[in-house]
């Protein structure tokens, strides 16, 4: 067998750009759920940290299904962390802290992800391949991560959003929402597939991702 010639057939442009994708996906999404957890358990409720999801490790968090789904169509999700409300001292106002938590840490990922590509831009412009390779993932995290927490404040349930918004509806009206809240994935689904949420996020995405920039650059 040709080793030599099966080795470069093999596209290491497409393996590259893969495998930054799938790392920075994994990383997005864990740091959104553990950030999740942290707020929970600053507020007072230490399930997510009696069930080990107050971890970096991503097999802690993922759900395989929603992780193929974001490496496919930009659009996943990680398995939920646990919160229990009845340790708040303000239920509706702690779940949303705690919604809250995870979009904001997505946001600050991409913070750090273009500083740290402007450092390597500006100490390392003559970069080995190991620093090139982690300048690419930082590229590829930045927007990953903004779109990931753009895409989670939207007001739809199970979504981030839904929560932080029933902190300002009464309650009646926000358990009400909440009762919905099996359906809206399905609604979720639908909206991407016909292209919806990825016009409505795509030019947010832009837009952050160039605010973001010319803070650094």
């Amino acid at each position: 067998m040709d080793f030599g010639g099966l080795i470069r057939s093999i596209d290491w442009n497409w393996l590259e750009t893969t495998l930054a994708r799938v790392l920075a996906v994994l990383l997005c999404l864990t740091v959104h759920e553990t950030c999740h957890g942290l707020a929970a358990y600053a507020l007072g409720d230490p399930t997510a940290r009696d069930r080990r999801r107050l971890s970096l490790n991503p097999l802690r968090h993922i759900d395989w299904l929603g992780l193929g789904m974001m490496l496919v169509v930009g659009f996943g999700w990680a398995k939920p962390v646990p919160v229990d409300p009845r340790y708040f001292k303000k239920p509706k106002q702690g779940m949303a802290l705690t919604a809250l938590a995870g979009p904001v840490s997505n946001l600050l990922l991409a913070l750090l992800a273009m500083f740290l590509s402007r450092e390597i831009y500006l100490h390392l412009p003559y970069s080995s391949g190991g620093a090139l390779a982690f300048e690419f993932l930082l590229y590829t995290l930045a927007p990953l991560s903004i779109g990931l927490g753009l895409f989670n404040l939207l007001p739809i349930p199970p979504l981030d959003g839904s929560k932080v918004l029933g902190a300002f509806l009464p309650d009646r009206t926000y358990f009400g929402l909440m009762r919905y809240e099996r359906y809206g994935m399905l609604l979720l689904l639908a909206l991407s597939w016909f292209g919806v949420t990825g016009d409505l996020i795509s030019g947010s995405i832009l837009g952050v991702y160039r605010f973001f920039f010319e803070l650094f650059f």
